[in-house]
């Protein structure tokens, strides 16, 4: 978790109120999304709560703290806060979620440019993902012991 009483070199510059407001607007469309990523097998939760954490981190701490303490929410992703990493499953449902997307994308489109763009975007995202720590649970050493 981050502390709330930073020095003043490591305090972040005051943002501009449109981007203030834009951190705060996407922050909560994200934990929308991932409230609907709850119920919706193939809309990632964890990477939309990650979202909205790093734009409230920067627009507002009063929101970061009600997300970081969420009954429901909170949990979800204090272990990735803390170190432990996100679900293999999450992982798995938001690369499949990304690819899905954009190649969908790319078949309704006829511009090879964004074609390219979206194949790339498409690779970074998966990349980013691929490098997060992934949560190592009870799930993987039960799996492991059978017998």
């Amino acid at each position: 978790m981050t502390s709330m009483n930073q020095s003043p070199e490591q305090t972040p510059k005051p943002l501009s109120p449109p981007l203030r407001w834009f951190l705060l607007g996407t922050g909560c469309l994200a934990v929308i999304l991932a409230i609907f990523g709850m119920f919706l097998p193939v809309l990632p939760t964890v990477p939309f709560l990650l979202l909205a954490m790093g734009c409230f981190a920067r627009s507002s701490a009063r929101f970061y703290l009600w997300l970081l303490e969420h009954a429901q929410l909170g949990p979800i992703i204090r272990p990735y806060l803390q170190g432990g990493g996100i679900p293999r499953t999450s992982k798995i449902r938001a690369i499949a979620l990304i690819w899905c997307s954009i190649l969908f994308s790319i078949l309704m489109l006829s511009n090879y440019w964004i074609q390219g763009g979206l194949l790339v975007i498409a690779v970074s995202v998966t990349l980013y993902l691929l490098r997060l720590p992934t949560e190592t649970t009870g799930d993987q050493t039960q799996t492991t012991h059978r017998s």
